[in-house]
């Protein structure tokens, strides 16, 4: 019997940058999510509304803003919404992961992540993310798209990612190095 095979993910990405910070400096900083609008590309800011904040299972409620000109031509959420990712990794000085929820509250196989490797003097902050499978709000984007279209939105969508990624570390470098 052959083993199942995993399809590659739909999107995935990462970006890295060096930081003139400890580990423990730089985990202090990227596990705060309500300070993440210092430095996210799309959130604002917002606030831990379930759990002991910062650990496996809390649940972080973001504010978003979304500029009308990404990927213009489909279906987006644009403007201010809101959503709720889920801790699934907080492993200090080395890890932070959360997973995006759908309506009903159930973690997607959509997961934000910064990973801290000592590096000299510093420390290298790695920041990826990984989806699976389609998330709910995807599911809605692409369900009236044909092939091409489909495709050309998964193209540019994860070009916006890999320019948030790099655009968040370059945000967060100087933050981290100051609280450092």
């Amino acid at each position: 019997m052959a083993e199942p095979v995993n399809p590659p993910p739909l999107l995935q990405s990462r970006a890295e940058i060096h930081v003139d910070a400890t580990p423990a400096e730089v985990y202090a900083v990227i596990s705060d999510l309500p300070r993440s609008g210092e430095w996210s590309a799309e959130c604002v800011g917002g606030r831990w509304i379930a759990g002991t904040p910062a650990t496996v299972g809390a649940v972080f409620q973001g504010d978003n803003l979304r500029r009308d000109d990404v990927v213009a031509w489909a279906p987006v959420v644009r403007g201010r919404w809101s959503t709720e990712a889920e801790v699934v990794a907080a492993d200090p000085g080395r890890s932070f992961r959360w997973a995006m929820r759908d309506s009903a509250g159930n973690a997607q196989d959509s997961v934000w992540a910064f990973d801290i490797e000592p590096d000299g003097d510093g420390a290298r902050l790695v920041h990826h993310f990984r989806m699976g499978r389609p998330t709910e709000g995807i599911r809605k984007i692409v369900s009236g798209l044909d092939d091409g279209r489909r495709a050309r939105f998964f193209a540019e969508w994860g070009e916006k990612v890999r320019g948030d990624l790099a655009e968040t570390l370059q945000r967060i470098k100087p933050v981290i190095e100051k609280d450092a």
